[in-house]
């Protein structure tokens, strides 16, 4: 499931985070007349069948199907390479936004938020495709920890961490299996 010799604790069950998602999905309904007027922007990775999964339930919900869309935005981070925090190469991604950016709201989908630099890179890549009449976010998982002043619209979980702890979302199309674990960071209790 994770790394050798990292303690963990499964913090989100399967059947919690469909239901999560489901409730993220009837609150951007509540949120928009129209639903599907809206575009749903995965971020890649785990953003991109978040925001599909939040697009079939706001479909099932509302009778409306929004416009669905992914970014990269591997070129847009603000800390490639810098301290080691980051690859100096990126891996690049698909960014396929294939509908009139400027003509509809966007709510980016992402699976944690926790500095708010990958969602300052997303905003930056959208805009070089136009600029939306509003940007939202939608996050499963927000720690805390923002070096950014950007705060979510749309949350599924509000998780306390330390700095040194992870959490991670696993999910089905990509891992196997659907949960969100909290890693610890070494000398720290389970």
């Amino acid at each position: 499931m994770t790394g050798l010799d990292v303690p963990v604790k499964r913090l989100v069950d399967a059947d919690q985070l469909r239901r999560t998602v489901a409730r993220i999905a009837h609150e951007i309904v509540e949120h928009h007349a129209s639903p599907g007027d809206i575009a749903l922007v995965g971020i890649h990775t785990r953003g991109v069948p978040l925001a599909r999964r939040l697009r079939a339930d706001i479909e099932r919900f509302s009778g409306e199907t929004p416009a669905l869309g992914t970014v990269d935005i591997a070129l847009y981070r603000d800390d490639v390479g810098v301290g080691g925090t980051r690859s100096t190469t990126p891996i690049v991604g698909d960014t396929v936004l294939d509908f009139a950016i400027a003509e509809r709201p966007v709510v980016l989908v992402d699976d944690v938020l926790f500095t708010g630099r990958t969602i300052r890179a997303a905003i930056d890549a959208i805009f070089d495709y136009g600029r939306p009449p509003m940007v939202q976010l939608a996050v499963l998982v927000d720690r805390g920890h923002r070096e950014l002043p950007i705060r979510p619209d749309y949350v599924g979980r509000n998780l306390p961490t330390a700095k040194s702890e992870r959490v991670r979302v696993l999910l089905e199309e990509i891992d196997g299996e659907d949960e969100i674990v909290l890693e610890r960071g070494e000398g720290e209790e389970a």
